[in-house]
């Protein structure tokens, strides 16, 4: 159980005093512990696939990041520029504002030019940030997610007001069906909690305490 955790785990490092230092250590562990991938700011992209070059860990970074108010140009340029320096994993925040305001034509729009410059280069999950939308909304981010061709979905950035909960993983693994991933983030620091969002539909999990979860230790690490 522990390497089939190991590999679902993002091995993850996005705040902003993050150094050059603990980017290497991170992907030293990853390497290691045999994690997905690293999930790293775009200014760290370069140097991740670098220390992983010639492994299996793959380089996740994040995009309009982390309140998707971004525009989608921007966001495409975001992508186009990650996956430039060796990104193979974008996790991108939608328009939180256009989805509460019914505008569903922008957020799948904006979902759909991430997915246009990744395609075949890069893998897309999108962040709807749970913790600030209604069950409704949860549904039709997931929907609109799914109609853009997006990989996965994701429950949270880990920097809003709340994090990965078991109802919000089963009901976006019931809107997307079998066959898109669903990306738990934020709140997941040890190993129980791992196990149980993984029981409700999670396929991936986004955590800078990965190497607690998969030894079964505690840990007061916020994301």
């Amino acid at each position: 159980m522990k390497q089939a955790l190991a590999e679902m785990i993002d091995h993850t490092a996005l705040k902003a005093d993050t150094t050059k230092k603990e980017i290497i250590k991170l992907c030293q562990e990853a390497i290691e512990y045999n994690f997905s991938s690293v999930c790293v700011n775009p200014t760290w992209v370069k140097l991740a696939s670098q220390e992983l070059a010639n492994t299996d860990v793959d380089v996740c970074t994040v995009i309009g990041f982390p309140l998707g108010a971004s525009t989608s140009e921007t966001k495409v340029f975001e992508t186009e520029d990650a996956i430039k320096n060796g990104a193979t994993e974008i996790d991108m925040v939608i328009n939180i504002g256009a989805l509460k305001d019914h505008d569903d034509h922008l957020v799948e729009a904006d979902i759909k030019a991430v997915v246009e410059a990744a395609r075949e280069k890069a893998l897309v999950k999108v962040i709807i940030e749970t913790c600030l939308l209604t069950d409704e909304e949860k549904v039709r981010a997931c929907q609109l997610a799914v109609a853009a061709g997006a990989d996965f979905v994701k429950t949270s950035t880990g920097f809003s007001t709340g994090g990965a909960t078991i109802e919000d993983i089963a009901l976006m693994r019931k809107t997307v069906g079998p066959n898109i991933g669903v990306k738990a983030s934020g709140g997941v620091r040890d190993q129980a909690m791992a196990k149980a969002v993984v029981e409700a539909g999670a396929t991936r999990i986004g955590a800078s305490s990965g190497i607690a979860i998969v030894k079964g230790e505690q840990t007061n690490v916020d994301y």
